[in-house]
């Protein structure tokens, strides 16, 4: 019995990797990568590589086993059906008769078009009959911690989220609560809604950047079309830019507020708080 990662050198999937180390020897832990050379340090660490693409149906033959649990990680090639890259990976773990797919979906209540994809590889989870288990992780720290850098140029945050709140959670936190379901017992067919302890504004985020640089930084919030045109021309492609517009619209009315404990319960565990990934991020 392997428990396998797929995604394993992407953001999460390192964390998930790195965590499984801590608690599993390294023989039990397969790190699914499209890159060998990329994952050259968990080999080195003795986790067993396995090179398949959601692109390519054929690399995931024979690469589960039965009684493996595997942690399916979501892709990010908007573009590319992410819906048919998951099934591949679906298909292949029910051929081989697995003891339980973990996936990373977004949350329940999440209307925007970002969870379309999500919504659908739960129904092809759930009518694989496979035993299963939905993480649908909420919103991350690093989606605003790691691209500080036109916030503090121009002193300002730019959202299209009103006076929505948010339960974000640092990736660690989110790897955390997957290695606690592919380590554990009873986590079959379960579905958690996973996010921060402590919901925030961008109001608030802009003034704990303020007092943690000493600078005046505000919000400003802007319509999700004005939004749209704001990633568009700093590169971002239009399809993608209206997605992220309109996770903001979400955030407005509420949809990433998670209350469910979830996470603190899997983990064990209070979340990191936001505040903290700020200061971190904020480090030379």
């Amino acid at each position: 019995m392997s428990i396998v990662v797929t995604g394993a050198t992407g953001h999460l999937g390192r964390h998930v990797v790195q965590q499984l180390l801590e608690k599993v020897p390294a023989e039990q832990v397969t790190a699914v990568v499209r890159d060998e050379a990329k994952a050259a340090g968990l080999a080195a660490r003795g986790v067993r590589l396995a090179v398949a693409d959601y692109n390519a149906p054929e690399t995931f033959d024979g690469l589960f086993a039965a009684g493996d649990k595997v942690l399916l990680i979501s892709g990010n090639e908007f573009d590319k059906g992410r819906v048919r890259q998951h099934t591949v990976v679906i298909d292949a773990a029910k051929a081989a008769g697995v003891a339980l797919l973990a996936y990373t979906s977004a949350p329940g209540g999440l209307t925007a078009a970002l969870a379309d994809d999500h919504r659908a590889t739960e129904e092809v989870l759930l009518a694989s009959g496979l035993p299963y288990s939905l993480l649908r992780n909420g919103w991350y720290h690093e989606n605003y911690t790691e691209n500080l850098a036109p916030v503090l140029e121009h002193g300002a945050v730019v959202q299209a989220a009103g006076a929505g709140r948010v339960s974000s959670a640092a990736r660690a936190d989110y790897a955390a609560a997957a290695v606690a379901v592919l380590t554990g017992e009873g986590h079959e067919n379960t579905t958690y809604e996973l996010g921060g302890d402590e919901a925030w504004d961008f109001a608030e985020y802009a003034a704990e950047l303020s007092r943690r640089t000493g600078r005046e930084i505000a919000y400003t919030p802007v319509s999700t079309e004005a939004l749209t045109g704001i990633l568009t021309g700093a590169g971002l492609p239009g399809p993608l830019a209206a997605i992220l517009a309109g996770v903001d619209a979400s955030i407005e009315k509420g949809e990433l507020v998670i209350t469910s404990g979830d996470l603190a319960r899997l983990t064990g565990r209070p979340a990191t708080p936001f505040a903290e990934a700020i200061a971190a991020a904020l480090k030379p």
